[in-house]
């Protein structure tokens, strides 16, 4: 029952508090990119789909952005990004 919660617990995303950062790179075409967060930890991914907002999704490099970071086990990932 302990590694069963253990191992439930574990596939949950972590999501902190709303961050800043600076878009680094983004591909329109592939939907990806990544940005640096103002208080110098590693870059955060960011998918299109994560941006806020209707029509076509994307970001500029050099936009600045504010974002939930959440880790998924897979690395930081940003959610609900919006410009800032």
């Amino acid at each position: 029952m302990q590694s069963e919660l253990q191992q439930l617990t574990a596939e949950i995303p972590v999501v902190q508090a709303r961050a800043r950062g600076e878009v680094r790179w983004f591909n329109q075409e592939k939907g990806y990119g990544f940005i640096a967060p103002d208080d110098g930890s590693d870059d955060v991914f960011v998918r299109y789909s994560a941006i806020d907002g209707d029509g076509f999704k994307t970001l500029a490099a050099g936009q600045q952005v504010t974002y939930e970071r959440s880790d998924d086990g897979r690395g930081p990932r940003a959610l609900q990004v919006r410009p800032a």
